[in-house]
């Protein structure tokens, strides 16, 4: 019996956070090693799909590049990065593109599994996301410059989570690789979502990087360059602050950055006052 109070509990708790919620459009950026634990990513996706069955309106982006770094190894390449950025030549976007419609297609599938409906946004096809090339020493690494978000609005209307890969074309028809995080602020800003999400595999920013108990729970935008010198927000952090900030700036509401490694963390920080993780807001 004390089980069942605690569920009806835990029930009644989420229950504000559905009513405000519901309708409105929360996009998650799914990616690094949350994407190598088979049971990390099955929470995300019960997450993602009983948000979608609640009325709340989820949209995915995802990236790839552990496993994108895994086939480029297995076909005798070297994976070459500059600033954190993978150094993309034509027969390597060949490759970022093959891992990134496989996952696609395995995530769309795998959300259908758990009750929620899921469509693939594949750029390259729906033409939607354009780009422009970011520098000449990256190759065909892109930067969005345009996002036609009709055929994503009209798949949340239709109560179908879009997933969406982070690729784009150029005024030419060719195809670039996208930073996912960045993608997904992109695709934030033109939706107007309500939240970005960016899961990782650490708790949120630490003001301590040896101790998780120093976790910043929330950061106003005014505060962040003040951790970026002192080097609380560092290396890989700080392209996700970056896309959270630019977000803001352009009219979401609030970012959330929070571990993907966590056994229900997008249920956690949607749908409790506690919540966990950093959330970035202006």
């Amino acid at each position: 019996m004390e089980d069942l109070i605690k569920k009806a509990h835990i029930l009644v708790e989420a229950f504000p956070y559905i009513e405000k919620f519901r309708g409105k459009i929360i996009v998650i950026k799914y990616g690094g090693r949350a994407l190598l634990s088979e049971d990390a990513k099955n929470n995300i996706l019960k997450d993602i799909a009983f948000m979608s069955l609640v009325g709340i309106k989820p949209v995915i982006v995802h990236g790839g590049g552990y496993r994108i770094t895994e086939l480029i190894a297995q076909s005798g390449g070297v994976s070459k990065f500059i600033e954190g950025k993978r150094v993309t030549d034509k027969k390597t976007m060949h490759m970022v593109y093959k891992v990134l419609k496989d996952m696609n297609e395995n995530l769309v599938n795998e959300i259908k599994s758990f009750r929620g409906d899921a469509q693939c946004v594949d750029p390259k096809i729906d033409k939607n996301v354009s780009v422009k090339q970011e520098s000449k020493s990256l190759g065909y690494v892109g930067v969005v410059s345009k996002v036609k978000p009709d055929n994503i609005l009209k798949l949340i209307e239709e109560e179908i989570i879009p997933v969406i890969m982070p690729v784009g074309l150029d005024k030419d028809g060719e195809l670039y690789n996208i930073n996912a995080d960045d993608m997904a602020s992109e695709i934030a800003v033109s939706l107007n979502a309500e939240k970005l999400v960016l899961l990782t595999d650490v708790k949120g920013i630490l003001r301590d990087k040896s101790d998780e108990e120093s976790l910043i729970s929330s950061l106003n935008v005014s505060e962040v360059d003040e951790l970026v010198r002192i080097e609380v927000i560092s290396s890989g952090m700080i392209p996700k602050v970056k896309s959270c900030l630019r977000a803001l700036d352009k009219g979401v509401k609030k970012t959330h950055i929070l571990d993907g490694r966590v056994p229900h963390v997008i249920l956690l920080e949607v749908f409790t006052e506690e919540g966990v993780g950093t959330e970035i807001v202006k």
